[in-house]
């Protein structure tokens, strides 16, 4: 497997709908031991045999919300939570938003990354650059902004002066979100839970970018406060 990566000795992005112009590229900067690595994991991990998988997507309690299990078997394999190899260069500890692959990578020392599937919705499309990850938020409550208020108004009792909607597994946010700023200002980009499955690997008609609430639960859970993100629209890796 032959991984291409684009890097960007010095990215200028900017906010908004407006993808950013790229500045330029850079070799792989991985050292020899990562290189061998990735040699030697050319494809993601075997996935893991049923029990495991079962007991990775089995229903559970959180913070006083019940998380029905997933039917994992209807899922596409290359979805599902696993390690890989990583294919992104950047430092350990970053997120990286493969977008037009639909994949979601935490980078880990060693040459690794976790790897998640994830749907993009309409708003996932709309920024594209390097960010932090500045606010994480368990729970959190749904505010849908003014413009889809204005084309839904029956959101309107969930709107910012009502309070949003409460917290819950029916919640557009899911179990986590975590908010994209950059340069100290809401990318108004996030990442967040979604009890709906069927849509991990697809473009979805709203949100951003959205993992099952199991994963979104295990990102949360591995990712720094302030973690630097780096989300892409363009293809900068063949898919594996």
């Amino acid at each position: 497997m032959q991984l291409v990566t684009h890097h960007l000795s010095r990215r200028t992005f900017l906010l908004g709908p407006a993808a950013a112009a790229l500045a330029g590229c850079a070799t792989n900067n991985r050292t020899p031991e990562q290189m061998t690595l990735s040699k030697q994991v050319q494809s993601p991990s075997p996935i893991s045999s049923d029990p495991e998988l079962q007991a990775r997507y089995a229903a559970f309690e959180d913070g006083g919300h019940f998380i029905p299990a997933i039917p994992y078997q209807n899922m596409d394999p290359k979805y599902y939570r696993q390690r890989v190899a990583d294919p992104t260069g950047e430092k350990a500890g970053t997120v990286v938003v493969d977008t037009p692959n639909r994949f979601l990578y935490l980078v880990e020392e060693g040459g690794t990354a976790m790897r998640y599937g994830v749907g993009i919705g309409r708003d996932g499309f709309a920024w594209e650059g390097e960010g932090i990850i500045h606010w994480r938020q368990p729970w959190p409550r749904w505010k849908p902004p003014a413009e889809m208020i204005a084309r839904q108004p029956e959101l309107e009792i969930y709107s910012v002066a009502n309070g949003g909607m409460d917290p819950g597994i029916m919640n557009p946010l899911g179990a986590r979100a975590l908010y994209i700023f950059q340069n100290r200002q809401d990318t108004l980009y996030r990442l967040h839970g979604s009890p709906e499955w069927q849509s991990i690997g697809k473009s979805v008609s709203s949100g951003c970018v959205r993992l099952i609430n199991h994963d979104i639960v295990d990102l949360y859970g591995r990712v720094s406060y302030h973690a630097p993100i780096v989300v892409h629209q363009e293809p900068f890796i063949r898919a594996v």
